[in-house]
């Protein structure tokens, strides 16, 4: 078995320093997914957006982000083509941790608002391409990923389209609004709870030594999600809201954004945090094992708390760049279209994360915002914003690679591997 070019301590200290600044970029750009449209539609203030997404995305990242690391760890190239080249493939994975928060910290400096799914597979490709050749990148996987990238924000923008017709034809064109808002936002409030609650239930649970039936958790999710629905419907009618104007419906749906907020950042930190850990879990499985590589390599809760960690200190300190551009610069944004975009990625994101399927965040809240600004009015869209962002998702994968080849080269001189 090939020595450790580092004692297996010094070597996980490393990757947990490289893994916690590439969840630190995480929070920095892509916490605008889960924050951009509650901060741009007024509902909340920066201040408390950044204290909402620190403790959602936290938990998401936590009790619910193992399954969707497990496949970003392992399903871009088998770990096992590397067993004879053990370093090569720490080195390689160190490479790619750096690479991504790099890319990621001057996004974020610019204000732009990139895929960290793209970041990471770019730089795993080119950390497999420039060792293996292009031959033992799994294409397939690559490509399974990459089709998210184009159906995720088609069914958001379909899915958040739907929802703010909903809204504006049964509560803001109603007949009878207040009677309307009263009634209904609680639906819709019980909908989001359920979604966020059924993966709570389902993957969270698992890690802290919890196991229920499928009938057990749709039966609590139920009750909860109907109790907090019952709670919204009370607070409507106990609130003077001037249902007979726009304006406040819309101050009503701004309850509905917080916690529309509080379940966007949940399925961001369960889904995302992948792209930060997944390379160090690798890595931490060859330190435990003392150079042995396994393909299916159990994730450390610890592990998961520091990529859950590093998200919210990123976003606490440079979130508010990408939340400006994505909440004010693609459309304006009002509680209830706010709302429907939040809703409409919430479930699209959070089933990805269910089904252990990494997808971008980023395209899938930007489909949402197009879609309820299409379902307003297309003129209400600013396209130069939207070309301008979809740019700088096409450049993710190439810099990706681009930055792990050239941290590769720097490390290996380094560690003289």
């Amino acid at each position: 078995m090939e020595a450790l070019f580092f004692s297996p301590f010094i070597i996980l200290i490393i990757a947990c320093v490289l893994g916690f600044f590439a969840a630190w970029g995480i929070g920095a750009n892509d916490v605008a997914n889960a924050m951009g449209t509650s901060v741009g539609s007024k509902a909340l203030t920066l201040k408390q957006a950044v204290i909402i997404a620190a403790i959602f995305e936290f938990l998401g990242a936590f009790l619910a982000g193992g399954e969707v690391t497990s496949t970003i760890r392992k399903g871009i190239v088998d770990p096992l083509l590397y067993q004879d080249d053990v370093n090569i493939f720490i080195v390689g994975m160190m490479a790619t941790l750096l690479a991504t928060g790099s890319w990621l910290m001057l996004a974020s400096r610019n204000g732009w608002p990139v895929s960290t799914t793209h970041s990471i597979v770019g730089a795993i490709v080119g950390f497999v391409l420039i060792t293996k050749g292009s031959g033992a990148v799994s294409w397939d996987k690559i490509f399974e990923i990459a089709s998210s990238w184009i159906t995720s924000p088609l069914i958001s923008a379909l899915l958040a389209f739907l929802i703010f017709k909903s809204v504006k034809i049964l509560i803001i064109e109603s007949n009878n609004r207040s009677k309307a808002a009263v009634n209904l936002i609680p639906i819709y409030v019980i909908l989001v709870v359920f979604v966020i609650l059924q993966v709570t239930f389902r993957k969270g649970l698992v890690h802290i030594g919890l196991v229920w039936e499928n009938s057990e958790i749709i039966q609590y999710s139920l009750i909860l999600s109907l109790v907090i629905g019952i709670v919204s419907f009370l607070y409507l009618r106990s609130k003077s809201f001037d249902f007979g104007s726009k304006a406040g419906i819309e101050t009503a749906f701004s309850l509905l954004m917080v916690v529309a907020a509080c379940a966007m950042a949940f399925a961001h930190g369960s889904n995302d945090v992948a792209n930060a850990i997944g390379p160090l879990a690798a890595i931490a499985s060859i330190a435990s094992s003392g150079g042995v590589i396994e393909s299916n390599a159990t994730v450390s809760p610890l592990i998961l708390l520091l990529g859950g960690v590093g998200i919210v200190t990123g976003l606490a300190m440079y979130g508010h760049k990408v939340i400006k551009t994505v909440g004010e610069k693609i459309t304006k944004l009002t509680p209830s279209f706010g709302f429907s975009a939040n809703i409409a990625t919430a479930s699209t994101v959070v089933f990805a994360s269910y089904l252990g399927f990494p997808i971008s965040t980023t395209h899938t809240l930007i489909g949402g915002v197009i879609g309820v600004g299409l379902a307003n009015s297309i003129k209400e869209i600013d396209w130069r914003s939207v070309i301008n962002i979809f740019m700088s998702w096409l450049i993710t994968i190439p810099v990706g690679a681009i930055f792990t080849i050239l941290f590769y080269v720097i490390l290996r001189v380094l560690f003289g591997v």
